[in-house]
């Protein structure tokens, strides 16, 4: 365990194959100052990162695919519509020649309420439309389910306010979206759900989310993946021989609507260009849904970074 521990520190271990003599400066740019600490201030991959001119060897890399073209400037962005502004940057991020994998992975993050607590984890855009960002996911058992729309024994009163981040490292943006979350009808829902596998339909209602997996006491091997497997079973038993496998009532879609939509591009010695659209509410009060029907009205503002 200890040799695993400063295989995470030593970032000369990670990359001795390829890039032996430039790991070991870095290591010796930034000795460690608590032997405590498994990791102290990496800087990426020789392959990833783009270092300053002047820049010692081994500081982390500078974002500098933007600053030829002067970065990110106002005239660049839509001067009306965060919608349009995302579609126009997804659509520059799916290109096969950029090389982001999966531009739609983003981290939808959550937070419990009364406690405050904050939950995070990575899913996938499935929709966008006038009206917000459209995720897919189990909304009875999940943790988000948790944060979102609360417990029926209190213990958490749901908080209908949700925040997605999308990173393009390749382009060196990243989008952030902060709104209220709506469900999708179940008809809405059943236009994506009809197009997934059939193994991922009847995972859908096979799985349930977030439930803790007790392992089998006959069976010495078995981690709780075996009452997972049994599920899985009963529900291909339940729709066997039926192609049109209905939505689950517990699953379905999740809508981000957004009040504030931030586009981020790197620059030069983290000087970054930030531009938030932030919606106008005739109401004022920023929680009304009478200005949210359609892509309505945004302010833009530049951000310091």
């Amino acid at each position: 365990m200890r040799s695993a521990y400063r295989g995470l520190f030593s970032t000369s271990t990670v990359f001795r194959n390829r890039a032996h003599t430039t790991s070991h400066r870095i290591m010796a740019l930034h000795p460690p100052q608590d032997m405590g600490k498994l990791i102290f201030a990496p800087t990426g991959t020789p392959e990833t990162v783009s270092p300053a001119p002047d820049a010692a060897p081994g500081q982390a890399g500078q974002f500098v695919k933007a600053e030829q073209a002067g970065g990110l400037k106002r005239s660049d962005v839509s001067p009306t519509s965060p919608i349009a502004q995302f579609h126009a940057w997804f659509r520059a991020a799916s290109q096969p020649e950029v090389g982001v994998a999966h531009p739609e992975t983003c981290t939808l993050a959550t937070a419990q309420l009364p406690s405050g607590r904050v939950s995070a984890r990575m899913v996938y855009l499935k929709e966008l439309d006038a009206r917000g960002f459209v995720i897919y996911s189990n909304f009875g058992t999940s943790g988000k389910a948790r944060d979102l729309f609360g417990t029926a024994d209190g213990s958490s009163t749901g908080n209908p306010w949700a925040s997605l981040v999308f990173w393009w490292e390749p382009l060196e943006r990243q989008v952030r979206v902060e709104g209220r979350v709506e469900r999708l009808t179940p008809a809405e829902s059943r236009v994506y759900y009809d197009t997934r596998l059939r193994g991922s339909r009847i995972g859908a209602w096979a799985s349930q989310q977030s439930a803790v997996l007790r392992p089998d006491a006959s069976d010495k091997d078995d981690d709780g993946r075996a009452q997972l497997n049994s599920w899985v079973k009963e529900t291909e038993k339940r729709f066997e021989g039926s192609e049109q496998i209905p939505v689950p009532d517990f699953w379905g879609g999740l809508r981000i609507v957004p009040e504030r939509v931030e586009f981020w591009q790197g620059r030069q010695n983290r000087l970054h260009d930030r531009f938030m659209y932030e919606r106008v509410h005739s109401n004022g009060d920023g929680d009304g849904d009478s200005d949210v029907k359609g892509d309505g009205k945004w302010t833009l503002e530049r951000l310091s970074p």
